[in-house]
């Protein structure tokens, strides 16, 4: 729950199944995962947060207060949908934390370019997992002030 009791939503846009896994229980394991969803790649992303295909109906795919992306997914990788996402009044304010197998400065360099909150390497330890998703849930939903979910939805664009 956030500071102001509502539920935490936090997609997850991950290809691995055994990083999902881990990353769920990781979450529970810090009682943060009340609202959870996974997306398999960058395509399936975009259909989330801009309610297409399979994600039609905006109560199955409600507007998250996070979202936690891989980089390296098929079909479209995370930083493409990265720069879609953050190119998007509608959008742009969700925080996004990329956390990913990457070390890569220039993959790092790029995202934060690309207006990511976050760059977090993804440990391999369950316990080391724990650990970030548990600072993960501190910093985002007890310390910062997050917009207003219903307020930021549907923003009207600027005319140029």
């Amino acid at each position: 729950m956030t500071k102001k009791g509502t539920p935490i939503i936090i997609l997850v846009a991950e290809d691995d199944e055994d990083d999902r896994l881990l990353m769920q229980e990781a979450l529970e394991e810090n009682r943060l995962a009340n609202d959870l969803y996974f997306v398999g790649d960058g395509e399936e992303l975009m259909d989330y947060l801009l309610h297409q295909g399979n994600y039609c109906d905006p109560q199955s795919a409600p507007r998250p207060n996070l979202i936690l992306l891989d980089l390296n997914m098929p079909r479209k990788d995370g930083r493409e949908a990265l720069k879609e996402i953050k190119s998007n009044p509608n959008l742009r304010q969700i925080p996004i934390v990329v956390l990913t197998t990457s070390k890569a400065e220039e993959d790092i360099l790029q995202t934060y370019d690309l207006g990511v909150s976050s760059f977090i390497a993804k440990p391999v330890v369950f316990d080391s997992m724990v650990k970030i998703m548990r600072t993960l849930g501190t910093y985002w939903f007890e310390i910062v002030e997050l917009p207003d979910r219903a307020s930021s939805i549907d923003l009207p664009t600027k005319s140029p």
